[in-house]
């Protein structure tokens, strides 16, 4: 056998046995990808996260409450009879109670941008009777880059917009006038705690010309202050359906309306409104609030939907015609003018508060049928409200609100005055 032979078994040989353990070896995994796990976003505060892949913050929130609520029914013929039964006859108590529960989801994603903050925020919210299922719908939906705000929310008169809103501290019966949402335009320029907005809002009426609010405001450690103008581009006339007896003791409908215009729908109006706020100028922790606005002409800005709401179903809706044969409405109608005041105390978990107003409405007319009153000229009105809560734990509070209103109505036309209130359980996350 020669030597190329053998060298040549020998590498063969070699391959033979390299192979072999080359099949018996492991097999190297790959190694995956590290997971991108939720981020905690700190620039807006608690509560916001990364949305995985951007720089986009979000927040979701919302509460759970659930309320127990009453009313008297002052504004019928005969406090004891409340609805009619199979013969015509009217029977039922002085008074309705009722249970009600929302559901209130809050989506709020920012991030920041060469231009300010881009922020997107959704609040939807559903609200049951009784029994009754309840449909989600859209409460809130707007965006907002730097200092500019687009979309459906609270309108000027009422909103936050520089730190300060409307409204006497009261959770339902806050007595704001002109409380409503309304699809806007505006901007707010900054500084300093000062403020100043401009907004352009849909009046509904169907033509191009909106409505034009205007508002400055301050905000800082001792409080707030504020002053809004609002012209009203189409105003027309106001008119308000609510129950009654006539003259004869007859239950009745009766019709107040303005009729400042003469029936001009197009002829615009003005409205002013101010208000300032002062924190534990009494005691710590507490809250002093005044405020008050004036109406040139009948406006939607001016309404008084705290004082006039009536309810029949314990919900705090107040619609009068809910549950009974006879149509009601809400008191649809401007106040002149309205000044009120509040005052907020908070004692460790334990928290009270305490409001009242007094206004007047416009000239108004009043007919019921086989009735015209003619001119009853304006109506003064007043409430007061009290609020008592409890923090029971983290995000669960429990609390009891009772109110009292009154239209001083003529003598010839049914006097309106009620006492409504709710106990609420409501878990916020």
């Amino acid at each position: 056998m020669t030597i190329k032979k053998l060298l040549l078994g020998f590498a063969a040989a070699l391959a033979a046995v390299s192979g072999a353990r080359a099949a018996d070896a492991p097999v190297t995994q790959v190694e995956p990808e590290p997971v991108e796990y939720v981020r905690v976003c700190d620039v807006y505060g608690t509560g916001f996260f990364y949305l995985p892949g951007t720089e986009t913050c979000l927040k979701i929130g919302g509460y759970v409450r659930m309320r127990v609520q009453a009313n008297d029914q002052e504004y019928n013929s005969d406090p004891d009879r409340e609805r009619f039964n199979g013969a015509g006859t009217l029977i039922g108590d002085d008074y309705t109670v009722g249970t009600r529960t929302r559901a209130r989801l809050e989506f709020d994603a920012r991030e920041e941008t060469e231009l300010g903050t881009l922020r997107g925020k959704v609040r939807l919210e559903a609200n049951n009777t009784f029994n009754d299922s309840a449909a989600y719908q859209m409460d809130e939906g707007y965006l907002q880059l730097g200092g500019l705000t687009v979309g459906y929310l609270d309108t000027v008169w009422t909103a936050n917009d520089g730190g300060v809103e409307d409204g006497l501290l009261l959770d339902e019966y806050d007595f704001a006038t002109g409380d409503f949402n309304a699809n806007r335009i505006s901007y707010t320029y900054s500084a300093s705690g000062f403020s100043g907005t401009l907004s352009l809002e849909d009046d509904g009426s169907g033509d191009f010309v909106p409505d034009v609010l205007a508002k400055l405001a301050y905000k800082g450690k001792w409080g707030g202050a504020y002053v809004i103008g609002v012209y009203d581009e189409d105003s027309g006339e106001q008119s308000n359906a609510r129950r009654g007896t006539n003259p004869l003791d007859i239950r009745t409908i009766y019709s107040l309306t303005t009729d400042e215009f003469d029936g001009d729908g197009k002829d615009g109006a003005f409205a002013v409104k101010g208000g300032f706020l002062l924190n534990n100028l009494v005691a710590d922790k507490s809250v002093l609030k005044f405020e008050g606005h004036y109406a040139f002409d009948p406006t939607i800005y001016a309404r008084i939907d705290d004082v006039g709401r009536v309810s029949t179903r314990g919900t705090n809706d107040f619609n009068q015609s809910s549950l009974n044969s006879i149509n009601g409405g809400r008191l649809n109608i401007s106040s002149e003018w309205q000044v009120g005041g509040a005052y907020r105390q908070d004692i460790g978990k334990l928290f009270v508060i305490a409001n009242g107003i007094y206004g007047r409405t416009f000239d108004l007319n009043a007919t019921s049928p086989g009735f015209n009153y003619g001119n009853v000229g304006s109506i003064d009105y007043w409430g007061v409200g009290g609020d008592i809560g409890y923090k029971v734990t983290s995000n669960f509070t429990v609390k009891a609100e009772v109110s009292y209103v009154d239209l001083d109505l003529p003598a010839n036309v049914d006097d309106f005055d009620q006492t409504r209130g709710f106990i609420e359980f409501r878990r916020d996350f």
